[in-house]
């Protein structure tokens, strides 16, 4: 008769410590590791030997990787392989846990910067009267100066496609009447039956 035991779930790893009370630089991670994260570091590192750079960035020469390891247990801190192909790897000590915050921190502003501003659109006809084109010129001018960018579209219908040269008029007013804030990111072309010219904040 067999019996099945269940093992108790992983408990989070504990910091060894020296019977001074000192604790010695580990990995920070559980036994498996991180299948998104390929960075090695302390214990991860395999190569025999690496070339160290210190907390302050200074060259420390080619290392055993014990004694480089040895080293970031002084520092209180991290050994990280920062170029894994290089011959030998290149490591650094440094505080992992808060380089992977702030390089997540700069992965979100940048995320962010990218995603601060919006496309608007503005659809006019080739026939659009004067006074109609200029009240869609100052909602561009307002998309404009909240850094957005707008996208103007020429809708041609039936047989407006035969005045396609006053859809590019009606395009290049537009382009004059923003040219102080705004600049032509995508020239005027043909999509279907549209013809599209994308503005841009200087």
């Amino acid at each position: 008769m067999f019996v099945i035991i269940k093992q108790a779930a992983d408990k989070p790893a504990q910091t060894n410590m020296t019977a001074g009370g000192v604790g010695i630089a580990i990995s920070k991670q559980s036994g498996k590791p991180d299948k998104t994260d390929k960075t090695n570091i302390n214990q991860d590192i395999r190569a025999k030997e690496v070339r160290v750079i210190d907390p302050e960035g200074n060259q420390v020469g080619v290392l055993p990787t014990y004694r480089a390891l040895a080293a970031a247990s002084d520092f209180g801190l991290d050994l990280v392989e920062i170029s894994p192909n290089a011959n030998p790897p290149v490591c650094k000590i440094m505080d992992y846990g808060r380089y992977k915050y702030e390089l997540t921190k700069k992965k979100q502003e940048a995320k962010k910067k990218q995603s601060s501003f919006q496309v608007k659109e503005i659809k006019v006809r080739p026939k659009t009267s004067d006074h109609d084109l200029n009240v869609k010129i100052d909602h561009i001018k307002k998309f404009i100066e909240k850094k957005d960018k707008v996208k103007v579209t020429v809708v041609f219908r039936g047989r407006e496609i035969t005045l396609m040269q006053l859809g590019r008029e009606l395009l290049e007013k537009v382009v004059r009447e923003t040219s102080e804030t705004a600049v032509v990111e995508q020239m005027p072309k043909f999509e279907g039956r549209t013809m599209i010219m994308v503005l841009a904040p200087k």
